[in-house]
């Protein structure tokens, strides 16, 4: 029997996902989260095999959550359900530990084997996501995923966004974060960096191929 935690900030989609695993022989759902700090608390009570995670929801975000919880031992396999699909958010998924990625469009049949797959170790992707891995690898290896290992996965987002153009009441609406807290993350960004400004951080972000066209 395969255990399974679901995390979202939706009831109607919890319950949704539910009753369409509902009959599953090997599957059984053991408890829900509407927070990411509520995955995080159930993971280390619950002991599922494998989490089903949305990325935007209150207290902490799905990829904070995803991390947080790959630090437990025995670690559940994380399965990313949500309606993002922007590289960002993929990328950023995969960075944080989870092993598979799925749009909540998909149908029964394919979460069903994702979960089945994450169990089993291995990892999955839905076909509009897959097909963007597997595009962003045939590119050759970029100096993008291994620059400034310093930076957390937030601020990598954030500098990302930085070296994209877009300016700080643009990166706290678009990650739903505060301005202060966005503030915060551009200051850690320029100290790890050992820039000064903007510009500066731009060019550097740009030269690792973060913000590119």
């Amino acid at each position: 029997m395969i255990r399974v935690l679901v995390a979202d900030d939706h009831p109607a989609f919890r319950r949704g996902l539910e009753l369409m695993l509902a009959d599953i022989d090997d599957l059984l759902i053991v408890g829900n989260a509407e927070t990411g700090g509520q995955a995080v608390q159930l993971t280390e009570t619950l002991t599922p095999d494998v989490v089903l995670m949305d990325l935007r929801m209150p207290d902490l975000d799905g990829i904070e959550a995803t991390r947080q919880i790959n630090r437990i031992a025995p670690a559940p396999a994380i399965v990313v359900l949500t309606m993002f699909q922007d590289d960002d958010s993929v990328f950023a998924a995969m960075r944080a530990g989870a092993r598979g990625y799925l749009l909540k469009g998909a149908d029964q049949d394919e979460i069903v084997r994702a979960i089945r797959a994450a169990a089993a170790g291995e990892a999955i992707f839905g076909h509009e996501v897959a097909a963007r891995v597997i595009h962003h690898f045939a590119q050759g290896p970029g100096s993008a995923t291994t620059a400034f290992p310093t930076l957390t996965e937030r601020e990598r987002g954030v500098l990302e966004m930085i070296a994209a153009g877009k300016g700080n009441a643009t990166i706290a609406h678009e990650l739903m974060i505060s301005l202060k807290t966005v503030r915060n993350h551009v200051s850690n960004v320029f100290t790890k960096l050992q820039v000064s400004d903007r510009s500066a951080a731009i060019v550097k972000a740009r030269k690792a191929g973060l913000g590119g066209d």
